[in-house]
């Protein structure tokens, strides 16, 4: 692939190119995964390496309390991996009953965490080195100490400013009563314990031993409902992809419980309602993207939720081609709409991608979900929780309304390109409801208007919000800002900083003759790197 790396957006980084890469938001998880490369490992190990090494010196975004997806290029296949945790099978609707909406913090916002199983399924299926190996780098980080990276320490001042009150919080993440400041050293041995705990049994500790153990004494301790039977009745699964074509390529995202099939619809739109014609960074492209993830975001929310949930509106009438090129229609070229959801039917996230010489590549996410997730952490474990059950409906009948052992409707994501049978593109973009809409954007920018992956990163984004009000980074232009408000937008200027997920991190892994071309995120503290 011939790419325009004319370096026109501030970071001004270059691409990796390289046989073997890694690509992280943190450069000691980068350098984790590469250790594993050297030691004869493939990609897979490599992802392992550095999502186990992310949950100690990310903390912030993801931890061993995490939910977890996986798409990867094994040599031959496609293969998804939803490693998504259900609800306690005590979280009846009536639990919740004269609530207007679900916790966002604390016990009652507690799923089961999936990220561990995942590690697991992966390793055992695709893995060339010993689990306990793949530990080696976090039990050291979490035993000896680590610097604070400064976007992650920034991030960890607020966290604990906000969660500081939550049970085991502030033992375990604010050492001395505050925040580990940017460049100061972090360790846990209780950490280093947990991590070897869970490599030596292979994740059993974790789900029907000792720490599962821990995890549900602490919940019985706040009346929660979480206990030893959820997390041993959690398993992940091989679920497969679903896909939308864009030109040449095909874009493969994981089934719902997750907001990838946004990505896919929205996609589908922009080619019937012609986006091609336009230039890159104008403001006709950026009105039809915004308009179009508009549209999927209506359905979105409408209809998504655990797929055995969602019996009346599946996967498959969403990504109807005659439903979204009846969608692309209502899109008007000179005008910002306020759409409905349609009738398809009648009647703080880590993301890390590597690929390998061999031709593995993987695309993985894990993340606690808000930040530092619930705010609980167990005690002497180091293990912090995800809030995934803020993600709930309480509207009665609502396919992700709350319910027993269910998967709430998830925000993280895998992307995945393919053209022509073969893989050509792994990326994801966390920070939750920028996710599908970062999908959308790293597309567009790779495959239509030919910038490579660290350009792409770097380039001004935007993301939908509610009714016509949408966030654009200010490195836009005025010009282009001012034009989509006259269409009717109610623009929000934004500069992304290390206070907010709002734009996300981008990282990607592109194929290109003889290895890969790898970008990493300037509004992270990460890295891309490889040999």
């Amino acid at each position: 692939m011939n790419y325009r790396h004319d370096a026109p957006y501030p970071s001004r980084r270059s691409p990796v190119l390289a046989r073997n890469v890694v690509t992280t938001s943190q450069p000691l998880a980068t350098q984790a995964g590469l250790s594993m490369l050297h030691r004869g490992g493939n990609a897979v190990d490599a992802i392992l390496a550095t999502a186990i090494t992310l949950t100690v010196v990310e903390p912030t975004g993801n931890g061993l309390g995490s939910d977890a997806f996986c798409i990867l290029w094994d040599g031959k296949e496609l293969h998804g991996l939803n490693a998504s945790g259900k609800s306690p099978k005590g979280w009846t609707p009536e639990r919740f009953a004269g609530r207007k909406a679900m916790d966002e913090r604390g016990w009652e916002s507690v799923t089961v965490p999936g990220a561990v199983s995942a590690w697991v399924a992966l390793s055992e299926r695709f893995g060339k080195l010993d689990f306990p190996t793949l530990f080696e780098p976090a039990i050291r980080y979490a035993e000896e100490g680590f610097l604070v990276s400064p976007i992650i320490g920034t991030l960890w001042r607020l966290g604990g400013d906000l969660l500081g009150h939550q049970p085991g919080f502030a033992d375990h993440f604010l050492p001395g009563g505050k925040a580990p400041a940017p460049g100061a050293v972090f360790k846990s041995a209780a950490l280093a314990r947990t991590l070897r705990l869970i490599a030596e049994t292979e994740g059993e500790a974790f789900y029907r031993g000792e720490l599962a153990e821990r995890i549900a004494a602490w919940a019985k301790k706040h009346d929660a409902a979480l206990d030893e039977d959820d997390l041993a009745a959690h398993e992940p699964y091989w679920c497969g992809t679903i896909h939308q074509g864009f030109r040449d390529v095909q874009l493969h995202e994981i089934p719902p419980n997750g907001q990838g099939i946004s990505a896919l619809m929205a996609l589908g739109m922009l080619e019937h309602a012609g986006i091609d014609r336009y230039e890159v960074d104008s403001a006709d492209a950026l009105h039809l993207q915004i308009e179009a993830m508009k549209l999927a975001f209506r359905d979105l929310k409408a209809y998504v939720a655990d797929p055995g949930h969602m019996r009346d509106v599946t996967a498959k009438d969403l990504l109807s081609a005659d439903y979204l090129a009846s969608r692309a229609k209502l899109i008007d070229p000179r005008r910002a709409t306020d759409f409905k959801a349609g009738a398809p039917k009648a009647g703080g996230t880590v993301y890390l991608s590597a690929g390998d010489e061999s031709g593995m590549m993987v695309s993985y996410i894990q993340s606690n979900y808000s930040g530092f997730g619930s705010g609980v952490v167990v005690p002497e474990t180091g293990i912090s929780l995800q809030n995934r059950g803020s993600g709930f409906s309480l509207t009665p009948g609502h396919p992700n309304e709350v319910g027993p052992a269910k998967r709430p409707f998830h925000t993280i994501i895998p992307g995945f390109l393919m053209k022509g049978g073969e893989p050509l593109m792994s990326f994801g973009v966390m920070g939750g409801p920028i996710q599908p809409q970062g999908h959308v954007q790293m597309t567009l920018r790779t495959q239509l208007w030919d910038q490579d992956p660290q350009t792409s990163a770097d380039a001004p984004r935007w993301r939908v919000m509610e009714g016509l009000d949408v966030a654009i980074e200010a490195a836009a232009g005025d010009d282009v800002l001012n034009e989509l408000a006259a269409r009717g937008h109610k623009v929000t200027r934004e500069t992304a900083d290390a206070t907010s997920f709002g734009f996300g991190g981008a990282q990607l892994v592109h194929k290109v003759e003889g290895g890969y071309a790898a970008g990493s995120d300037p509004r992270k503290d990460g890295q891309a790197a490889g040999f």
